[in-house]
């Protein structure tokens, strides 16, 4: 085998996977078909779970470390309307404003430190499989060539050729409009107004946010002490664009022409993109010894969603991929992770679909919905669900055979007090080893993790606010079971060891 896993795509999505693989003991190869790092602005910034997931693999401070820009104020567009978390004593909803070329070289860096193999100018033009092996037929610089592995993951995005060779069908629906974001500066003859709004000649008054036209939707957006703002155009469009082809200031400003039927001057350009939207899923994130993650398996309408949801794919497939590897994989463990992302995947395909049902229809009936909508999401409740729902805090892995409350949820970032001093949840998954975490000295269910010790860290604390006695937390720092309360030894010693051969195999009683 040249590869324990070969990875189409070295966007954000196929480097962590890597990343992840070389933390777990496997070995990656990464394909990419571009020469470099694409220049053409895509995402912004991450935000959602996988900040918190940076945060647990310690990687985190170096992500903010490379951000130039300001962090935004906590508002956050969804479906032409605003959630505004300013007004709450905490902010349950996180963002980065990382772009992505900058995040994927950071991702590359820690890739290229763990010693990954990453070939820029190698595109897979063919798959095969068989009971023992992927083979990838490839085109290089200096020709076509094979190459083996014992599985292949595509993160090669929307038009995902793995996908394609796979036969894996990708039903949904594409939406005929064209989004265009830039930051851009203001000359002088623009007068922005007390509230960050802009007052454009021809047209008046426009205040942060968005304003709907006849002919589209336009969005402005600024952060206290940045230099630039963000303008946003959705216009309903057939054209086609390549992604690959960059969009111009005349192309922003026409489209800022065509939806505001009037001229906004604009300065420089930070950052200018393009984008389409389409609601789709691989009908399979598993084909064999193929799988798919990011683009290649969702594409989802709206924005800010993609990259979150696209490495936590990466995080669940890659302790999974490596446990196959090294052989000691239970029956069945790779099939949950088509189970558990698809299944998040509909839960972000949910809201998603519904950002579009509020932004695009422009009669009095739909600006009733967005007005009563906006009213909703002024009381806490409301925005503290909505907060959970769009960073994929709510999502609940259904776990066989665990039904405490935190089973299948990502584990909480608890205080933990041991004889070694203060440490934390976060801490203890830097390493991404399973843990098996006694929060109220169980010797009974310590004892009956005994054989599985060569495989499961097992770690003793005290913690002000236990939510267990014991907690068994996966690698992707999901929690696997959880033992309640004082929950007597004569059942949850039998759950416990029925979890860790689910999740972590037959126990091993000559390596305990």
């Amino acid at each position: 085998m040249d590869a324990d896993v070969i990875i189409v795509g070295a966007g954000p999505v196929g480097l962590m996977l890597a990343v992840e693989l070389r933390s777990a003991g496997a070995r990656p190869l990464v394909l990419e078909r571009r020469p470099r790092r694409r220049d053409v602005p895509k995402a912004g910034g991450l935000g959602g779970q996988i900040l918190e997931l940076l945060r647990y693999r310690g990687l985190l401070e170096r992500f903010e470390a490379a951000c130039t820009d300001p962090v935004p104020a906590p508002r956050f567009p969804f479906g032409g309307v605003h959630m505004d978390f300013t007004h709450l004593p905490d902010n349950p909803m996180h963002a980065l404003p990382l772009p992505q070329q900058r995040l994927e070289r950071l991702l590359e860096e820690r890739a290229n430190g763990l010693g990954t193999e990453i070939r820029r100018g190698h595109q897979v033009v063919g798959v095969s499989q068989d009971d023992a092996a992927v083979t990838a037929e490839v085109h290089g610089p200096d020709g076509p060539y094979r190459v083996s592995a014992r599985y292949l993951v595509g993160c090669d995005g929307a038009r995902s050729r793995v996908r394609d060779l796979a036969g894996v069908g990708f039903p949904g629906t594409t939406y005929p409009e064209v989004n265009r974001l830039a930051q851009v500066t203001l000359p002088d003859t623009v007068t922005v107004l007390d509230d960050g709004g802009l007052d454009v000649p021809g047209f008046g008054a426009i205040r942060p946010g968005f304003t709907r036209t006849d002919r589209g939707l336009f969005g402005l957006g600024s952060s206290p002490g940045a230099e630039a703002v963000s303008v946003f155009t959705t216009e309903d469009e057939t054209t086609e664009y390549d992604d690959d082809a960059p969009m111009t200031v005349a192309e922003l400003q026409g489209s800022i022409r065509r939806v505001l039927g009037a001229e906004l001057p604009v300065g420089e350009a930070l950052r200018l993109s393009r984008f389409t939207f389409q609601a789709r899923q691989a009908e399979h994130y598993r084909r064999g010894r193929i799988m798919l993650a990011g683009d290649a398996a969702h594409l989802f309408p709206a924005t800010g969603v993609a990259i979150n949801a696209g490495m936590m794919d990466a995080v669940d497939l890659a302790w999974k991929l490596a446990a196959a590897v090294e052989g000691w994989a239970p029956s069945g463990l790779l099939d949950t992770y088509h189970r558990e992302r698809h299944f998040a995947g509909a839960r972000t395909m949910l809201h998603t679909r519904a950002q579009v049902a509020l932004r695009r229809d422009h009669d009095p009936a739909a600006e009733a919905l967005r007005e009563l909508f906006q009213e909703l999401l002024t009381d806490e409740q409301p925005l503290r669900r909505m907060s959970a729902l769009l960073s994929g805090a709510d999502i609940r892995y259904p776990m066989p055979g665990a039904d405490h409350p935190l089973a299948g949820a990502f584990a909480p970032d608890l205080t933990l007090h041991t004889d070694q001093g203060v440490t934390s949840v976060a801490d203890l998954m830097r390493t991404a080893r399973p843990v098996l975490l006694d929060l109220a000295d169980r010797t009974d269910l310590r004892e009956a993790a005994r054989d599985w010790r060569h495989r499961v860290e097992v770690r003793t604390a005290k913690t002000d606010q236990r939510p267990a006695d014991v907690l068994l937390i996966r690698p992707d720092a999901r929690i696997a079971w959880a033992a309640s309360l004082d929950e007597p030894a004569g059942t949850a010693a039998p759950a416990l060891q029925q979890a860790l051969s689910t999740w972590f195999g037959a126990p091993d009683p000559g390596r305990s």
